[in-house]
């Protein structure tokens, strides 16, 4: 492992965040106790985890869709595999709702009996990776890429937090026979938002009016979402995790902005390892807002 991989714990094939795990707990996760109103947003890092888990938290509690929400989203949608805060998650009343970067084979067995819900949001790799960039220079624990180019390197040899995208993204796909599995993709997300909202409700089996799912909208709306410290987690990050600037947590959560970052050499190259890892997969993606 090199010096560019110091905040990096491997466990299992996966790089998990070297400061926030236990990793008692991560060998116990296979045998975690699965309930069938169990709920996972399943996402690669930078695919619009805090997005969803702002949807799914708003669907569910309406003292969060009203903004007056008694807990932190991070509290009431907790990371399964990093669990800050030190939760009992038995004691959790259900139906619990779990977040996680897992990939598909170091989730808990349980899942697989197709009763427990699975979302999983996924987005075009490009802007992941410029998005992954910048929050790496913005987060403290971890490793600083001096360029995009550097970066670039380490997230296409998977040498990040998270792992190889293109396995991450295709492991899940092919094996979602065997899970109760949405796949959203995060910029149909972004073009039809309350008919995202709608496609998860159904799923989740949420009847909520009209009145209920245009809150569920507003509340994650782009905007709300950058100056809701409950929903943005700059606060958790300040002062528990640790930041290098001033800044926010969500940048600009657009289509295509690697087209501001990436130059044409560095884009064709991405696109020979896409090509080559992803030709046999099913999977749609789109790569500019003006794509239909």
């Amino acid at each position: 492992m090199d010096d560019a991989d110091s905040c990096v714990f491997t466990f299992k094939g996966y790089n998990f965040l070297r400061s926030l795990i236990d990793v008692d707990h991560l060998e116990n996760l296979d045998d975690f106790e699965i309930r069938d109103d169990d709920v996972f947003i399943a996402t690669y890092p930078k695919s619009g985890t805090v997005w969803s888990r702002q949807i799914v938290c708003s669907i569910y509690f309406e003292d969060h869709r009203n903004k007056t929400p008694h807990q932190n989203i991070l509290d009431r949608i907790p990371f399964l595999e990093y669990n800050i805060r030190k939760m009992d998650f038995s004691k959790r009343p259900s139906p619990r709702l779990f977040s996680t970067h897992l990939p598909y084979y170091l989730v808990p067995r349980g899942l697989q009996n197709k009763k427990a819900k699975i979302i999983y949001i996924y987005r075009n790799p490009k802007d992941v990776l410029v998005s992954f960039f910048h929050f790496s220079q913005f987060v403290a624990v971890l490793e600083d890429s001096e360029s995009l180019e550097r970066f670039m390197e380490r997230f296409l040899d998977g040498k990040v937090v998270g792992s190889l995208w293109f396995d991450h993204v295709r492991g899940w796909y092919e094996h979602r026979h065997n899970f109760n599995i949405l796949f959203m993709k995060y910029e149909d997300m972004k073009k039809d938002l309350r008919g995202s909202v709608l496609k998860i409700c159904n799923f989740l089996e949420k009847k909520l009016s009209d009145e209920a799912v245009d809150a569920v909208v507003n509340m994650a709306s782009f905007q709300n979402m950058k100056s809701d410290a409950l929903a943005n987690y700059i606060k958790v990050l300040k002062e528990e995790i640790g930041t290098r600037k001033d800044g926010h947590f969500l940048r600009k959560g657009t289509i295509g902005d690697w087209k501001n970052h990436l130059t044409v050499e560095q884009s064709e190259k991405f696109d020979k390892v896409f090509q080559k890892k992803m030709k046999n997969v099913s999977l749609k993606f789109i790569w500019d807002i003006n794509e239909e």
